[in-house]
């Protein structure tokens, strides 16, 4: 997910350093201070207008509201790309996009905006709106008059929601909505039919929309530490869909067959909330990286008996996942922490009936020109890797599904 990228002008505007404008500035008082900030960022933005900036930056500014330099007059009809980021802003103005109607790219990160204006629609130019680390609870259905944007980003706020209108963005390649509150996406996404890279992670999803599935220019789809229980069963046919990430989700137990020539990312998928929710759960990542490497074996298809100490650990999980919830209720065979954290977390699911695997799997490599990779990589080695239980799931295993 890449930022919009551009080579800095001579008529850029160069915000001097606080060190370099006063060399005795933090011998200053307070008031002091205050007064030569303002004095420089007046200084800045009367530049601005001088010389038809059309790069301005004024990040870390300690701003509480929206410079009235930038909208006097007839404001800056030049300017391209305002930076603000790192300030106390709680709301736009507005009169934005009449004072700065040829915006490309607004960068608004790590403000206090609860909300935006639904002048925020007349930003016709618009390409690439950050509203990162803010406050917003709400976004206004004008967001969906943007037809130029291509890149939204809205991580870390507390949305609830995203309104339908959002599917008006038919230019749209990136949208970042993780850490705020979602419990669902609007079923009219699917019609961002420009959508590349879609992250939803850190939300309260349960479901993903079907509609998903037809987002034909979809690389990357990343919904980690969600609620979802299933995945359309469509989901992963699209060519284009190459990176999937649901990582700890902790009621999802199974993937499409057609995710399984994608790169997948899914580790503490499948277990229970109880366990997530225990001291177990907070170390997961630990537990899931440092397993030694005498038990990740490799069994070959020639194999046709599973060892007997995968057998006992199959059964003893399934044991221990029924148990009754009571916790006054002891497991049937006490067993030492270091075998109660491996049974509670496997190596894996099998990609065939998803039975969980824990000191041995079956790989089958599949051939390049099977993959959605083939023609990408035509002089190199790739190839996908599927891991099944037992040879018995290994032999009818395919790509198809």
């Amino acid at each position: 997910m890449s930022r919009l990228k551009w080579s800095c002008t001579a008529k850029e505007a160069v915000v001097p350093n606080r060190k370099d404008a006063s060399p005795s500035l933090l011998q200053q008082g307070p008031r002091e201070v205050s007064s030569l900030m303002a004095a420089e960022l007046h200084q800045t933005i009367f530049m601005a207008k001088q010389e038809r900036h059309k790069n301005l930056f004024l990040n870390y500014k300690n701003l509480n509201m929206f410079p009235v330099e930038l909208l006097k007059d007839e404001g800056l009809q030049f300017l391209e790309r305002l930076y603000m980021k790192r300030n106390s802003l709680t709301t736009l103005p507005d009169n934005l996009a009449q004072k700065l109607p040829n915006l490309i790219e607004l960068y608004l990160h790590s403000n206090n905006i609860v909300l935006i204006p639904e002048a925020i629609g007349n930003l016709a130019r618009l390409q690439s709106l950050d509203l990162s680390n803010n406050a917003l609870q709400l976004l206004c259905p004008e967001i969906g008059r943007l037809r130029s944007l291509r890149h939204l980003r809205l991580s870390n706020n507390q949305l609830k929601c995203l309104p339908p209108e959002i599917g008006d963005l038919q230019d749209l390649e990136t949208l970042d909505v993780s850490m705020n509150q979602l419990m669902s996406l609007p079923a009219r996404l699917h019609r961002c039919v420009s959508l590349q890279n879609l992250t939803v992670d850190h939300n309260l999803l349960s479901h993903v929309p079907r509609q998903l599935c037809w987002l034909h220019r979809l690389n990357q789809l990343s919904m980690a530490a969600n609620r979802l229980t299933f995945l359309p069963l469509d989901l992963g046919r699209s060519r284009e869909l190459q990176f999937v990430f649901v990582d700890n989700n902790a009621d999802l137990k199974g993937l499409p067959s057609y995710l399984y020539n994608k790169v997948i990312g899914c580790s503490g998928c499948g277990l229970s909330s109880r366990a997530m929710e225990g001291e177990l759960g907070e170390q997961l990542g630990e537990v899931l990286v440092g397993l030694p490497a005498e038990v990740k074996v490799v069994g070959s298809e020639a194999d046709n008996v599973v060892p007997l100490e995968e057998l006992a650990m199959r059964t003893l999980h399934r044991m221990y996942r029924h148990r009754p919830a009571d916790l006054n209720v002891l497991p049937p065979i006490a067993l030492p922490k270091s075998l109660l954290d491996l049974l509670q977390f496997p190596l894996g699911h099998c990609h065939r009936c998803s039975q969980v695997m824990f000191t041995i799997i079956y790989p089958k490599l599949f051939p390049l020109r099977d993959t959605a990779l083939a023609g990408v990589h035509r002089r190199t080695t790739v190839s996908f890797v599927a891991y099944c239980c037992s040879s018995r799931c290994l032999r009818p295993f395919d790509l198809q599904g």
